[in-house]
């Protein structure tokens, strides 16, 4: 039987179960997904759902009222592990309360040995434990534990093989597309290349047609996503650019707007930053980590780029685009991080002129190259480094935003204000946050705005 007809054969089998007991109860199975850290990690929720909902399970937002519990975890950020840790802890009172709740914990945090061993030591628990790489073994994880009744964990250690797996997409105008699995780059800080495995891209065919589907259900914007997408045709075998797929996408009728991430800056060619000025539908914004301004620490970082050789893209890039609007991540306190250093961050910040940046506390990832580093910043000096990054960024923000002021903007209204049921936001081309009162019949259309009210993160209008 091969992979497929497992993955159909367990479906079948708990979509019974689960109609089954609806018909004796009337109440369908609930679900319910908590997701850590990136898009991609988003986006493999959307992929969980569908799976999920193929067997008969619907979602709640309500834990209490589950009847499968998830959680797609991070590991790049320590505190994002010992969230999960946290809310596990948590449920230990509900299991106990409803012995038949199933509780499944996957994502990166799963691919590392060490913390798998806490989860199935500490958190008894938890019933099901699968990595990044099977998530379309869903169904057979789920099948076999409600046979066996035993804790399942099923990790793939081997290169990824890429799956193709339905979503339930959270928006029905806007998505996202992975283009390209695992990285390369081994950044020194980083543990994703040791939890989503090493670089693949995905056949460009295969793109362009689930691209073409999400434009024929109505799609306007679509996300293409990859740890680090300047790289992607690299396995393919042939010759085939991130600017050739950009081309392709660009193309498709219906779709509207094109977005990216991640850029690596070592990557971003000539030919990507030609295409991004060239292509009407990609929209003008560019996120391009940083991490350091030191060339000293980039060197220790691992990131194959000079401060000076980061400038010139920058200066390319707007030159190609001159409304572009560029957004980064930064870390604060790598190991070995001198004052020097970090002087050299806030001077590359003030030339850059960031409409938005991540920003990061550097903690230490065991399993990484600089979890051994010698000279280990002492919190109190990271901390302070932090205060005074963020008093340079927030000016800067709000001056790029000043642009904005009384200029009419195309917004993707998104959703309703939580605090105001009468206010949409949604997002122009450049990735700002937009505010203005509207009917709710507007979600998913592209609307004119005039911006009348400038703040550091968000913009606020009306509609012309």
């Amino acid at each position: 039987m091969d992979r497929n007809e497992e993955q159909l054969k367990a479906i079948a089998e708990v979509k019974a179960r689960n109609d089954f007991e609806c018909k004796k109860t009337g109440v369908r199975k609930l679900y319910f997904i908590e997701t850590h850290g990136c898009q991609m990690n988003e986006h493999d929720s959307e992929k969980i759902s569908w799976l999920l909902e193929s067997m008969g399970y619907h979602e709640t937002d309500d834990k209490e009222k589950s009847d499968f519990i998830i959680y797609n975890t991070c590991l790049v950020r320590e505190n994002a592990e010992l969230k999960v840790y946290g809310q596990l802890g948590a449920l230990k009172d509900l299991k106990r309360r409803k012995p038949e709740l199933m509780i499944a914990v996957c994502g990166c945090m799963m691919q590392r040995e060490e913390a798998r061993n806490v989860i199935i030591s500490k958190y008894k628990h938890v019933d099901i434990i699968f990595g990044t790489s099977n998530i379309h073994k869903l169904p057979q994880l789920i099948n076999r534990y409600q046979k066996t009744g035993k804790t399942i964990v099923d990790i793939m250690e081997d290169e990824k093989e890429i799956e193709e797996i339905e979503s339930n997409r959270k928006y029905s105008f806007k998505a996202f597309v992975d283009i390209m699995y695992g990285c390369n780059n081994f950044c020194t800080y980083c543990i994703v290349p040791y939890t989503r495995g090493r670089e693949k891209s995905r056949e460009p065919e295969s793109i362009l047609k689930e691209i073409e589907n999400l434009a024929l259900q109505g799609y306007k914007e679509i996300t293409l996503l990859g740890q680090n997408v300047n790289s992607y045709g690299k396995t393919l075998g042939y010759k085939y650019s991130f600017a050739d797929l950009l081309e392709e996408v660009n193309k498709i009728d219906g779709i509207k707007r094109i977005r990216f991430m991640t850029s690596h800056p070592k990557d971003l060619s000539d030919e990507l930053i030609q295409a991004m000025g060239n292509l009407d539908k990609v929209c003008e914004h560019l996120h391009l980590p940083v991490q350091s301004g030191s060339n000293r620490i980039l060197k220790m970082m691992n990131r194959r780029y000079t401060k000076e050789d980061y400038l010139l893209l920058i200066d390319k890039i707007k030159k190609a685009v001159p409304n572009i609007a560029i957004t980064t991540d930064i870390i604060v306190g790598f190991p070995g991080e001198t004052e020097e250093d970090f002087n050299e961050t806030l001077d590359l910040v003030e030339k850059v002129k960031y409409d938005s940046a991540f920003t990061f506390l550097y903690s230490i990832r065991e399993g990484t190259i600089a979890a051994n580093m010698e000279n280990q910043v002492p919190d109190e000096i990271k901390h302070k480094r932090f205060e005074k990054l963020l008093d340079t960024l927030y000016p800067i923000f709000y001056e790029q935003n000043l642009k904005y002021m009384d200029t009419v903007v195309e917004v993707l209204a998104e959703e309703t204000s939580k605090n105001n049921e009468n206010v949409l936001s949604g997002r122009t081309r450049t990735g700002k946050l937009v505010h203005f009162e509207g009917e709710k019949d507007l979600i998913g259309k592209l609307v004119d705005v005039k911006i009348t009210t400038v703040k550091s993160f968000t913009l606020e209008g009306c509609i012309i």
